[in-house]
């Protein structure tokens, strides 16, 4: 049986605002296991953002246990979450987040600045990573001189770049045609199956969401229904 690489224990998130309490997330439960390929689904206002920030280390919960690789995390403090952002999670967001200044290759190296890798390392394994998302020829091409689609999977190089468990790829078809999505969202599929990443899909969009193993759908900050993949 593979082990929990995530897992979230009655965890809520109250936001104060004034004097009103915004209840974003109320008694989540989710169990990620090791190579899972998972879908987080639900409408506006369900708390799927809020479980993203989470389960990416970006926040802490009002109350209950965030567990990373069986240690809860929920009481850390921000420099340790950042130390664990580097080295356990890749994010993929909706609005790609490239520095526009910089070329698709030093986008993606960026991240291994930070784990204090040399320069010629760095180089490296980026110039790889673009060449895994057929990039190979972009590389010295700056984010205004690519496509969308070719700027989400220079997002998804990016992610990669410290080879982390977890990749957490927020509606990451978003800004993206449905042709160019379904190749995007093949790449992660190739990451899961091929590399055994672990990918967690947040998505209102159910053609997306069917690539993932599982589906988890989100009402009123917790789980309300679980939908497998047959033959899972």
């Amino acid at each position: 049986m593979k082990k929990s690489i995530i897992k979230l224990e009655n965890v809520w998130k109250i936001y104060e605002m004034g004097e009103v309490k915004v209840k974003a997330l109320q008694g989540l439960d989710l169990d990620v296991k090791e190579g899972e390929f998972l879908a987080i689904m639900g409408p506006s206002g369900s708390g799927k953002s809020t479980a993203v920030n989470m389960i990416g280390c970006l926040d802490v919960p009002s109350k209950g246990k965030i567990m990373l690789d069986a240690h809860d995390i929920s009481k850390l403090s921000e420099s340790d979450l950042a130390q664990i952002r580097g080295r356990k999670i890749g994010f993929i967001f909706q609005q790609f987040n490239l520095i526009p200044t910089l070329t698709a290759l030093e986008n993606v190296a960026l991240p291994i600045v930070f784990q204090s890798v040399d320069r010629e390392t760095r180089t490296k394994r980026a110039a790889k990573l673009l060449e895994i998302v057929e990039l190979g020829d972009r590389m010295e091409h700056k984010p205004s001189e690519l496509s969308g689609g070719q700027q989400q999977r220079v997002a998804i190089a990016r992610a990669l770049a410290n080879d982390p468990e977890v990749i957490l790829a927020d509606e990451p078809t978003g800004n993206l045609d449905s042709s160019t999505g379904e190749t995007v969202m093949g790449f992660l599929q190739k990451l899961n199956r091929k590399e055994g990443k672990t990918i967690i899909l947040v998505t209102h969009d159910k053609n997306v969401a069917k690539h993932a193993d599982r589906i988890e759908f989100l009402k009123d900050g917790r789980v309300i229904k679980s939908l497998r993949r047959k033959g899972d």
